[in-house]
């Protein structure tokens, strides 16, 4: 049995995984996806002094308190910022460390240094980010599921540089690149740079960024893999 543990992206939850849980369990396997501070069922903990470091001792507790081990860390969109400092910090946690079309930040980055032009809109009462556009393959169904639960997202997150100790660590990684987009790519960027990477295991999905909501069966076999 593999245990994954997930970092969502930004203005999400672990209840986005809410489709890939269960896929994950019947292969008999354990999923944790928990919620960072101020997001989701822990929207009344946000503040202006929740950053990039607050979500990462976020995941770095559920592994001390849970005693997980041995992990699949899965790291999507923003979440790549926190699963990258997660498993710099407590690397002989790490099975591997697998990328969902994710930012892949080394020391002294943050995550406004890979955005692109409008990529983060401007916050909203001098802290708080509000959510980007749904895919536009996003079913109506899930739309109706989806836009009550997001929030907006505490700005600190995007602008805090992540030290990184390690920047060659001791596990694999893999990429996910999900390929299914209109306009500009911002994780483009990335699957440049880890397609062709030995060091790297790549992955093209054809999905839109989300695929935990809008590809689930396809997101759970590639991650299947990874056990």
């Amino acid at each position: 049995m593999a245990q994954y543990l997930v970092c969502h992206g930004a203005w999400s939850g672990g209840w986005s995984w809410a489709k890939v849980r269960p896929l994950i369990e019947r292969a008999g396997h354990a999923i944790l996806t928990p919620t960072y501070t101020g997001l989701g069922e822990r929207a009344h903990l946000a503040s202006p002094a929740v950053d990039l470091e607050t979500h990462i001792r976020d995941i770095a507790n559920v592994i001390h308190y849970e005693e997980l081990r041995d992990l699949i860390l899965v790291g999507h969109s923003y979440g790549g910022m926190v699963a990258t400092g997660v498993a710099d910090r407590m690397p002989d946690r790490v099975r591997r460390l697998v990328y969902l079309d994710a930012f892949v930040p080394g020391d002294g980055q943050s995550l406004s240094d890979f955005a692109g032009p409008g990529e983060v809109a401007e916050p909203v009462d001098g802290w708080l980010v509000p959510p980007r556009p749904s895919a536009p393959d996003v079913t109506p169904e899930d739309l109706a599921w989806t836009m009550p639960r997001r929030r907006h997202h505490p700005g600190a997150c995007f602008v805090q540089k992540l030290r990184v100790a390690h920047p060659r660590p001791p596990f694999p990684r893999t990429y996910i690149h999900c390929t299914k987009k209109a306009g500009f790519d911002i994780f483009a960027q990335f699957a440049d740079r880890y397609r062709s990477d030995p060091d790297w295991t790549f992955q093209a999905l054809d999905a839109s960024h989300s695929p935990n909501i809008t590809a689930p069966a396809a997101l759970a076999e590639l991650l299947l893999l990874a056990a």
